[in-house]
């Protein structure tokens, strides 16, 4: 699972670096702001990929694409790029999952066929 989630998070670190830039060209909204939301966005992706495995990190993975999503008030691309990352996610934490369950049966498969011979 780690692979898959952190392979997904690296994406939306340049994806958030990208709207950022996007952003930036608004003029209702500071450069400072925008720098410090995208900043702390792309940041906490890249801490993710670390945290994945821990207590609560995939719940903190559903909230950065929550706010993915919501950053479509400012960027309008990103309500699509947000539900795309976010079903990008749920693949990752599903098949991720999946993967895992089954590398570890076909682990303890191979130690039970050893210790037989």
């Amino acid at each position: 699972m780690r692979t898959l989630c952190a392979s997904t998070l690296i994406g939306e670190f340049f994806v958030i670096g990208f709207a950022g830039l996007v952003a930036m060209k608004l003029d209702d909204v500071s450069m400072a702001a925008v720098w410090t939301v995208c900043g702390i966005g792309m940041v906490l992706s890249l801490l993710l990929c670390g945290m994945i495995t821990r207590p609560g990190g995939v719940q903190l993975g559903w909230a950065l694409q929550v706010a993915l999503v919501l950053s479509g008030f400012v960027v309008p691309m990103m309500f699509i790029l947000g539900l795309v990352f976010g079903g990008l996610w749920w693949a990752s934490v599903h098949y991720g999952r999946r993967m895992d369950e089954d590398k570890a049966r076909w682990a303890a498969e191979r130690e039970a066929g050893e210790a037989a011979a």
